[in-house]
C-alpha cells in the first residue's frame, strides 16, 4: 500500500491545486489577446515567491495574467539551482514557450568568472536556451577600508565577466540596490565603473523601489546619470513606519509616480519587471494569495504606465 502523503506534500499538492483553479479566473482569452497587441515595454514579474510551483505550472499561470515573461532565479536556492543547470533550463525554456512566454531576465549571483560561481556553465546553458540577458551577483563593499579605492577592485572582474558574456551573447544587467555596503546603491559608482563599457555589452536594472530608499527626491537625478545604460526597470514599493522599512503594494508607499509619467514620456521600450516579495515567499500555502497581490499590482503599474 502507498503511504499517505507527508504533511508538507500533502501542503504542496493543495496549494498547485488551488494555484491552477486559481489560474483560469485571469481570463486567458482576453489576456491572450491583449497581449498580442503591440506592447511597448516587454512585462514580467519576479517569480521568487512562486518557486514552490513547477515549471509547467507557474508558465500557465503567469501566462494568464498577460505577462510576456519571468524572471526567474538561477541561483542557490533559484528554481534552478547552479548544479541542475543543464538539465532544468531547457525544461523550464520549453514550460514557458508552450505558454508563450520568455526567459526576460535570468537573476544570478554571478559577480565574476570563476569555478565556484560555476559562470560560464550557467552563462553556456542560458545562452543555449535562448536567454538574452541576466542579473548579475552583487558587488559589497568593506566599510573599514576607503571607498573609492575598492572600485578598482571590481572593475577587472566586471570586465572579465562582460568579456565572456560577449562571447557567449548574453548580456550582464546590475541592479541598483539598497543597504549601507552595497555597490550601486547610491548609483554614482555604479554609472562610474560602468563608463568603461559600451552600454550594448551590459546594462542596468534601475530599481526605482530601491532608488527611492536610498535617494528620496535625488531619483531623477540619479535616473537620469544612470539612463545611457538603462536595460530594464524593476517596480517594487517601498514605505515607512516608525522610521522602519517595508515594503508593500505598488501604488501605496514612497515611490514617486512621476517616475512613471517620466518612462512613459522616455524612449525606453525594454523589460519592466514587477517584483511582489512583501508577502514572502518561504510558505508554499501563499501562493494563491502571492498571485492575487502579482494580479493587483500589475493592474496598478499598466495603469501607471498608460
Amino acid at each position: 500500500m502507498t503511504p499517505p502523503p507527508s504533511p508538507s506534500r500533502r501542503q504542496f499538492l493543495g496549494t498547485a491545486a488551488t494555484t491552477l483553479a486559481f489560474a483560469p479566473a485571469f481570463a486567458p482569452g482576453l489576456l491572450a489577446k491583449e497581449k498580442t497587441k503591440e506592447r511597448r515595454f516587454e512585462f514580467c514579474t519576479f517569480t521568487k515567491p512562486l518557486q514552490h510551483l513547477s515549471f509547467a505550472e507557474m508558465a500557465k499561470t503567469i501566462a494568464a495574467m498577460g505577462f510576456d515573461g519571468i524572471e526567474g532565479a538561477v541561483r542557490p536556492k533559484g528554481h534552478i539551482v547552479p548544479e541542475k543547470v543543464d538539465e532544468d533550463m531547457p525544461k523550464l525554456a520549453e514550460a514557458l514557450k508552450a505558454e508563450g512566454l520568455s526567459l526576460t531576465v535570468m537573476t544570478t549571483s554571478i559577480n565574476e568568472v570563476s569555478a565556484e560561481q560555476q559562470t560560464e556553465k550557467i552563462l553556456r546553458a542560458a545562452a543555449a536556451a535562448g536567454v538574452s540577458r541576466y542579473r548579475m551577483g552583487y558587488y559589497k563593499y568593506d566599510l573599514a577600508k576607503p571607498i573609492r579605492a575598492q572600485l578598482d577592485e571590481f572593475r577587472p572582474k566586471l570586465r572579465d565577466l562582460i568579456a565572456l558574456s560577449r562571447e557567449l551573447g548574453i548580456k550582464p544587467i546590475y541592479q541598483n540596490h539598497s543597504g549601507k555596503d552595497y555597490f550601486g546603491g547610491p548609483i554614482w559608482d555604479l554609472a562610474e565603473v560602468l563608463s568603461d563599457h559600451d552600454p550594448a555589452e551590459v546594462g542596468v536594472a534601475f530599481d526605482i523601489g530601491h532608488a527611492t530608499v536610498e535617494g528620496a527626491k535625488a531619483w531623477p537625478l540619479n535616473f537620469a546619470l544612470i539612463r545611457p545604460y538603462l536595460d530594464t526597470v524593476y517596480v517594487k514599493e517601498p514605505s515607512w513606519k516608525d522610521n522602519v522599512l517595508g515594503w508593500g503594494p505598488l501604488g501605496e508607499g514612497a515611490v514617486d509616480k512621476g517616475f512613471f509619467k517620466l518612462l512613459q514620456e522616455s524612449d525606453f521600450s525594454g523589460p519592466v519587471s514587477l517584483h511582489v516579495e512583501y508577502l514572502g515567499h518561504d510558505d508554499p500555502s501563499k501562493v494563491p494569495t502571492v498571485l492575487a497581490a502579482i494580479e493587483k499590482d500589475f493592474a496598478t503599474l499598466k495603469g501607471l504606465l498608460s
